[in-house]
């Protein structure tokens, strides 16, 4: 049987032998093409060269020492780091060492597990002979050769997949060389691992995967032209971290192992299942937060890398969001505010837009329906200084003291009492601001620095050149309304000259026909059907254009309002809440038909059980009245864009001018209309008016801050 048995093994061991020289000889020559050519094609090459010399050595100490032996062995992790080395200069290309910071604390702990492996060649030479020591050193060789491999081949995975477009092309060829010897020595390391002793057949023919590391080099290197162009992104270093924190922990759970089989104590399987146990479930407890995701992006963000913000990735995701355009997709206007709150990890975020009194009113809410903003949000004074100063305000530090020249208008109580807020991003387009993005707490919550401005700051200003092309698209869609309205009222116009015509002609056959019966009633018919049209269209017509043309007289505003809530007496629903005396001075009749406006709104928008309050009180110089109802409510869009907007109406029998009108009535008295909606809660409608005496006084004081501005 052993002569059989050397027959069967001689031929593998001359196969062998002959793929060890053919793979020296070929790593030599092609590491002497290379090394002439290390200056012109990188320094890349140059460790290419290096390593392939190491590794034509240990072929050759294959043949002429053997396998086992502890020069062969000395070699072949010589020879590893040499490629380790090339690995790194792969990444290092170009010179750019301030890219590849975070991939260097792999390299370093890589190359240091196999500095101790070559320690253990050194002890297994002083203690040949002793078999517990000598299974003892196989075992963490076979260890420390696997950490190796697994480190060195997700490094290898990133730098391909990490790479650019062009940049692949020249990667793929010695990233699949590196993958081709690290993958064979993975596999032989694993079944030695699991088989407690070295596979002498697979360690043979680890010459082949030299040679296949070899063709794959020559394919590619010598073909390679041009620089590589290499840049690791964050999601690349937070995969490497965490694959390294998965080595270090496989590492020290291997050690440990180790360690307890070497003591031999009889506990050692009961701790390691225990310290297994404890390590999932904290695991499981811990890696599922969404605050320890956070915390620990930030913290690589801080310590490993020179800029916070992978720009590429944040501008794709920004332009992904603002450019989203299905029909299930958020307004733009939400958009605006996600793709704000996207860029600092914020949950949630409100946009506030300026009004037409110069301060700022809520427009959007993204992902934030539970936070109260008042009718006006910022005032006048509060939107001019982020007007001029372009100032991206940090709530904490303002709360801190760490803050000083911001004027109170600009942080009003609302914002510094609701700790959520967390920063206002103001949006400028040709130095006019267009809105101001407010943004909830993150999860994670650090200080605004410079970078987050300069990002932000660009984003706002790309932002408002949105919002500022959709303001102009909605007032070219208003001016097309208008002029629609205009051929409309030509329309009228012409009916009215038909009827003009008719009554020319009715009077022209009176002076014939006037003694005859029939002609009398036939004539009164007529008058009285042309007279009640006319009467009804100039009317409707003429109301529109008085806005202050009639005589200005004292009202008492309870007594309207009770005479208001009066004419709906048959709603049940319409209840007056307080009846405090106040007294303005205005067009009582121009007055009552914008409450009857929005009273009458309140009840179509309402269920007929549900009831509308309307309240009235005294507030400084003006008398507010309230009209709440609890019906369906509307969105920050529909009030932005529509209820004040002539010809809008949510009624199929609408003429959509209601609301409009009833703000310009008011506003012709020296008034204000505000509204608070909030959708399947309700709605509330304030109406300042100016008390009486007050007006003057008000309205020297608004000049006055005119003039200031």
């Amino acid at each position: 049987m052993a002569g059989r048995r050397t027959v069967t093994l001689t031929p593998i061991f001359a196969l062998t032998q002959l793929l060890h020289l053919i793979a020296a000889v070929a790593s030599l020559a092609l590491a002497g093409w290379l090394l002439p050519r290390g200056r012109e094609r990188g320094p890349a090459i140059t460790a290419a060269a290096i390593a392939l010399v190491l590794s034509s050595a240990w072929a050759l100490s294959v043949v002429g020492l053997g396998i086992m032996a502890p020069v062969t062995g000395g070699l072949l992790s010589l020879s590893y780091l040499a490629w380790l080395w090339m690995l790194y200069r792969l990444f290092a290309h170009d010179e750019r060492d301030k890219s590849v910071r975070p991939i260097r604390p792999v390299i370093f702990a890589l190359a240091f597990v196999e500095m101790l492996r070559l320690a253990l060649i050194v002890g297994q030479a002083q203690y040949a002979g002793v078999v517990p020591a000598e299974a003892l050193i196989l075992r963490f060789s076979v260890t420390f050769r696997l950490l190796f491999c697994v480190g060195a081949l997700v490094l290898v995975h990133n730098l391909y997949a990490g790479a650019s477009a062009q940049a692949r092309e020249a990667l793929r060829w010695p990233a699949a060389a590196l993958a081709a010897i690290w993958l064979y020595d993975l596999n032989l390391s694993t079944v030695a691992y699991l088989g407690g002793e070295i596979p002498l057949t697979l360690t043979a023919f680890r010459a082949a995967a030299l040679l296949v590391c070899v063709g794959l080099l020559a394919g590619g290197l010598i073909r390679k032209s041009g620089s590589l162009r290499f840049s690791p992104s964050r999601s690349f270093a937070f995969q490497s971290f965490s694959l390294l924190v998965i080595g270090a922990y496989l590492m020290i759970m291997v050690l440990v192992a180790q360690g307890l089989a070497y003591v031999g104590s009889d506990l050692a399987r009961f701790v390691q299942l225990g310290f297994l146990v404890m390590a999932t479930a904290a695991i499981l407890t811990i890696l599922p937060s969404r605050r320890l995701r956070g915390w620990l992006r930030v913290t690589l963000s801080k310590h490993l890398f020179q800029h916070r913000y992978d720009y590429r990735t944040e501008w794709l995701r920004f332009t992904d969001t603002i450019g989203r355009a299905a029909p299930t997709a958020a307004p733009l206007r939400e958009r605006v505010v996600q793709s704000v709150a996207d860029i600092t990890d914020s949950p949630c975020g409100l946009l506030l837009t300026p009004r037409e009194d110069g301060g700022l009113g809520l427009d959007a809410r993204w992902q934030w329906p539970a936070i109260e903003v008042p009718a006006e949000a910022i005032e006048a004074e509060g939107a001019s200084f982020f007007e001029n100063s372009q100032f991206i305000l940090d709530l904490d530090d303002l709360r801190a003291g760490r803050l000083t020249g911001v004027p109170d208008a600009a942080s009003p109580a609302w914002l510094m009492e609701e700790q959520s807020v967390w920063a206002l991003v103001p949006l400028l387009h040709f130095e006019r601001l267009v809105g101001v993005v407010v943004l909830a707490r993150p999860p994670v919550t650090r200080r605004l620095d410079w970078e987050d401005f300069d990002l932000l700051r660009v984003v706002g200003r790309q932002l408002a050149s949105y919002l500022a092309e959709q303001g102009s698209q909605d007032a070219l869609g208003e001016a097309q309304r208008f002029d629609e309205f205009n051929r409309r009222i030509a329309f009228v116009m012409h009916d009215i000259k038909n009827l003009a015509s008719q009554l020319s002609l009715l009077a022209s056959n009176a002076e014939k026909h006037a003694d005859k019966p029939e002609f009398r009633a036939d004539m009164l018919v007529t008058l009285r059907n042309s007279s009640d049209k006319l009467q009804a269209l100039l009317a409707r017509l003429g109301r529109y254009g008085r806005q202050g043309g009639e005589a200005r007289v004292e009202i008492p505003v309870e007594r309207l309002l009770a005479d208001v809530a009066a004419r709906f007496a048959n709603r049940s629903q319409v209840v007056q809440v307080k009846r405090e005396p106040c007294t303005i001075v205005g067009d009582r009749e121009a007055l009552e038909q914008a409450l009857v406006h929005l009273v009458q709104n309140a009840i179509d928008a309402s269920e007929d059980t549900s009831p509308v309050f309307l309240d009235i009180r005294r507030e400084a110089t003006d008398a507010v009245i309230e009209i709440v109802d609890s019906g369906c409510g509307m969105s920050p869009e529909f009030v932005r864009t529509r209820l004040f907007k002539p010809f809008h109406s949510s009624k199929p029998s609408g003429f959509g001018i209601g609301a409009f009108e009833a703000r310009e009535l008011i506003r012709a008295m020296g008034g204000t209309l505000d509204v608070e909606s909030r959708e399947g809660l309700g709605t509330r409608f304030l109406v300042h008016l100016p008390l009486a005496g007050m007006e003057a006084l008000k309205r020297s004081i608004m000049n006055k801050d005119s003039e200031v501005a």
